[in-house]
């Protein structure tokens, strides 16, 4: 039941990213590449002028991938403090004296809490990445 629950979670974080891909961050690598080939393109600029327009034109999509991985970290922050806590009830159940099979049932349905919990939470993620990705082409 929780490896269900971790691949659903798995499954729509990997769904979201693709999305957020194809409709945001491919676009900016493609003006990523325009604007560096531009760069290249100006006869008349030095070396260190060239790679200064070159690292301008990257600073959009390392930006963009910044704000991704942080919101993904954070994420996965979220939902590893939320299984640390059934791993730690867990614990508790076993020096209370239950039984391992009982503790095993209570720690997968308390997991399998922790990714339905967390696969709610995923369309407000993709939103705000999507939006805090549309801010920066303005």
């Amino acid at each position: 039941m929780a490896e269900e629950a971790q691949n659903r979670v798995q499954a729509a974080v990997e769904s979201a990213v693709q999305e957020l891909e194809r409709d945001s961050i491919r676009g900016m690598q493609g003006a990523m590449f325009r604007c560096s080939a531009r760069c290249c393109e100006n006869s008349t600029a030095s070396m260190q002028q060239v790679q200064q327009c070159i690292e301008r034109c990257h600073s959009p999509l390392a930006q963009a991938q910044a704000i991704v991985t942080g919101e993904l970290e954070r994420f996965q922050d979220r939902l590893s403090r939320c299984t640390l806590h059934c791993n730690d009830k867990a614990k508790d159940a076993l020096e209370a004296g239950g039984t391992e099979a009982r503790v095993r049932a209570q720690l997968d349905a308390c997991v399998a809490a922790c990714g339905d919990d967390h696969l709610r939470l995923i369309p407000a993620m993709a939103k705000k990445m999507k939006d805090s990705l549309a801010a920066l082409r303005q």
